[in-house]
């Protein structure tokens, strides 16, 4: 652990020592400017920069000493770079995007700016939210390159919220703003030890984020832990949310996944021993997958893709204005895989897509069922299973191993996911889900109960001397470190280098 990347004090404590005085604003945005410019070159997770960072602290600076003070007045966020800032690369990955920056914010990076939020920058994504090919690389696209995973610097840090997670597990700001379909928040958080919370569709707003399905589309927050998502998701709300339940009387079932790694399903293993231990009961719950629902579900994804896209595009100067525009504007551009679920989007037909409505209906049914049946079948509050199998090592030549995870019930179903660091295996994080229940407020508490038995959150040891000058990363290649960005797209000079979920996609 250096000073560059030693984890930040609760939002709690920051907002106390804001009020107090003790911090300011700017002082926090500066700490966060010094730690991308110190720890980014290795972990390539920061796309862009916001010029406006300190002038939005001052703001907040002034509103502290003035006692006008809101919810999360002060605190620096980092946003995905799939959901629109005003005047700030928004482009998902994409180079086609990258030169007209959106005119407005997204709904969601408008609430975190009434919140008293400063956003500090944007962070890399897998490219189009990791749906621009089933070979798709995790953590990369063609603007920004490739992030890595903090504790490994040659694994990936999953998606496609990759440089969230990545931003957050390095150190770079206390808080970021990612967004899931189908284990988008949740799988990164898991390899990257942080907390990953998927709220429940339709609690947090999705007008200006780059989409892939309107019925599964979500923001989500990742952090150092449950409370300060909470705190997050209050503000964005307003709606306080329940502090934990105790651990003692807590019935929980335990899934362990359909052919998770042995790594997984150890990490599970000793958090139903520390739950136990706890004074929780744990029982085995059985989650039995169909694979005709989980198919047709895809189909429905794919056809979702398209009207939604070119619907967004349609308000992006300079953007491809439809998917076959956007098709053929990508084919000359480098990279390490191809645009073939984009052309199955695109051969969508007429039919399918009228279908898609009732295929989507029939997945979220399905998966509402299942979890309640589990719930009430075994008597529980909640499911506990593992998030995803520890991070693997990036290859683009060869394309990332298929790992497993359990995002895509309670994607299909809606419903909130919560991702916990439960432990290393390896010196890689693996966490710990909690899901079931049709609310964030409940879902929440458990996991954050869950939290308390697992111990403190892995930090990356990514050495001393971190601003030394230019960073080497495992394979030899050396990352400049970064300049002040463009005033026109706010983005660093990126570097060029180049799982499986159960059903859906991220």
């Amino acid at each position: 652990m250096t000073e560059f990347t030693r984890p930040w004090p609760s939002l709690a404590e920051l907002g106390e020592q804001l009020l107090r005085r003790e911090l300011r604003a700017v002082d926090l945005v500066e700490r966060c400017l010094q730690r991308i410019t110190a720890v980014d070159p290795l972990v390539n997770a920061v796309f862009a920069v916001d010029p406006a960072a300190r002038a939005q602290a001052r703001i907040s600076d002034r509103r502290l000493a003035d006692g006008r003070a809101r919810p999360l007045e002060g605190i620096p966020v980092l946003v995905k770079d799939n959901v629109d800032t005003r005047g700030l690369a928004t482009a998902a990955g994409s180079p086609l995007l990258t030169e007209h920056p959106p005119v407005t914010d997204a709904d969601v990076v408008g609430l975190l700016r009434a919140a008293g939020a400063v956003v500090v920058g944007k962070t890399n994504l897998s490219e189009w939210g990791n749906f621009r090919s089933v070979n798709g690389i995790e953590g990369w696209s063609g603007a920004g390159g490739q992030t890595w995973n903090p504790h490994a610097l040659d694994h990936s840090p999953a998606g496609s919220s990759s440089g969230s997670a990545a931003a957050v597990a390095a150190g770079l700001a206390p808080l970021a703003i990612g967004t899931e379909t189908d284990g988008s928040v949740v799988c990164p958080a898991s390899v990257t030890g942080v907390v990953g919370v998927k709220p429940e569709h339709g609690l947090l707003p999705v007008g200006g984020i780059v989409p892939i399905s309107p019925a599964l589309d979500t923001p989500g927050v990742l952090s150092g832990s449950c409370a300060d998502a909470a705190a997050c998701l209050a503000a964005l709300t307003g709606e306080a949310l329940p502090g934990p339940v105790p651990v003692a009387g807590l019935r929980l079932g335990v899934w362990p996944g359909r052919r998770m790694a042995p790594a997984a399903r150890d990490v599970l293993d000793r958090t139903v021993t520390a739950l136990t231990a706890a004074g929780a009961t744990v029982v085995p719950v059985e989650l039995v997958l169909d694979s005709g629902v989980l198919e047709e579900a895809l189909e429905a994804l794919v056809a979702e893709f398209r009207p939604s896209a070119e619907h967004y595009l349609a308000g992006r100067r300079g953007a491809p204005p439809t998917l076959a525009a956007l098709i053929e504007a990508t084919r000359p551009l480098e990279a390490p895989f191809g645009q073939d679920l984009f052309e199955r989007a695109l051969a969508v037909t007429d039919e399918q897509s009228a279908q898609a409505s009732v295929q989507r209906v029939r997945a979220r049914q399905w998966a509402r069922t299942l979890l309640h049946d589990a719930l009430t079948g075994a008597d529980v509050s909640a499911v506990v299973a593992p998030t995803s199998d520890p991070a693997w090592p990036v290859d683009h030549t060869g394309g990332d191993r298929r790992a497993r995870n359990t995002s895509t019930v309670p994607a299909l179903a809606g419903y909130p996911h919560i991702t916990v660091p439960a432990g290393l295996h390896d010196a890689l994080p693996v966490g710990v889900s909690v899901f079931g229940p049709p609310r964030i407020r409940d879902a929440l508490a458990i996991a954050t109960a869950v939290e308390t038995v697992c111990g403190p959150r892995p930090v990356p040891r990514l050495g001393a001397g971190l601003a030394a000058g230019p960073a080497e990363l495992p394979d030899g290649k050396t990352v400049p470190v970064p300049h002040e960005p463009s005033r026109t797209t706010g983005r660093f000079p990126s570097d060029d280098a180049r799982t499986e979920p159960e059903g859906a996609l991220r």
